[in-house]
């Protein structure tokens, strides 16, 4: 169950009960046709030290009647406000695939208003924003839809068997697909001062690991580059080889108090499973 709060209105949801003790805030971003309780492994394997506050989009669970936002700048503007009661406390953000996008567009918008940056940017499962790719599996026939779901692995098969679940949830992951195919960064150069970690997955069909490493591209501060065993969804099988990257990051930047030393984007690191 999400934490009760009244913070962030229906978009942001403290997950677990660690929001008190922490030291860092980790701001989840979901994927497309994800919600935020997708982050509770996450922030169980967090805690105490970060706790997790997942990101709710529109269109579903408790929000299934709110009508969908199909426009990455439009998610990233209602985001960005939403953490104002936030903004006081450290925080960092981390999304996969989609919620990669979303969450550098936040980062954007803080700084661009001049607000407290934040400490670093989890870009998981998502090429570079400068590596756009011409995509419209948003507008496929159901079939073909439903097919790049199935090879993707994100989506429970049993729900994508099911003729009434489907037309509960396509509509959503569809208007998700749509929103992120048709995003394109300001410009190829936009670069935040936020160090960035990329994480990828070693055969993630989506993000070949050139498209994953330029990220280095949109930071001016430190770039680390991480590749785990496995395709889109790897996550699922690395929430603790993940919860070591970002406790390493955050907790080094908090007792440092400054930014850490830049790692060549050459320099990676390759999880095990």
């Amino acid at each position: 169950m999400y934490e009760s709060t009244t913070s962030g209105g229906s978009w942001i949801r403290p997950l677990r009960n660690a929001a008190q003790r922490s030291q860092v805030h980790l701001v989840c971003f979901p994927f497309a046709g994800g919600s935020a309780g997708y982050f509770h492994a996450l922030a169980k394997s967090l805690e105490p030290d970060i706790s997790v506050l997942g990101v709710q989009y529109p269109g579903r669970q408790d929000r299934r009647h709110e009508p969908l936002i199909e426009d990455i700048g439009r998610l990233a503007d209602e985001i960005y406000e939403a953490l104002a009661p936030w903004e006081t406390q450290p925080l960092a953000l981390f999304g996969h695939s989609m919620g990669s996008v979303v969450a550098f567009e936040v980062a954007r918008r803080f700084e661009r208003e001049n607000r407290r940056a934040p400490l670093a940017l989890f870009a998981s499962g998502r090429r570079a924003p400068s590596c756009p790719r011409d995509e419209d599996v948003h507008a496929a026939d159901d079939a073909s839809f439903i097919a790049n779901l199935r090879s993707l692995g994100g989506t429970d098969p049993a729900l994508l068997d099911d003729d009434e679940m489907r037309r509960m949830i396509l509509p959503v992951i569809r208007g998700d697909y749509r929103a992120v195919e048709t995003y394109r960064a300001p410009t190829a150069q936009t670069v935040l001062n936020v160090p960035v970690m990329a994480i990828t997955g070693d055969r993630d069909p989506s993000v070949t690991l050139a498209e994953a490493s330029a990220w280095r591209e949109h930071t001016a501060e430190s770039f680390e580059m991480t590749v785990l065993t496995g395709g889109h969804f790897f996550i699922h099988e690395h929430v603790a080889e993940i919860a070591d990257c970002v406790r390493r990051v955050l907790l080094g930047l908090r007792s440092e108090g400054t930014r850490p030393p830049h790692v060549d984007a050459a320099s990676q690191s390759r999880g095990q499973s």
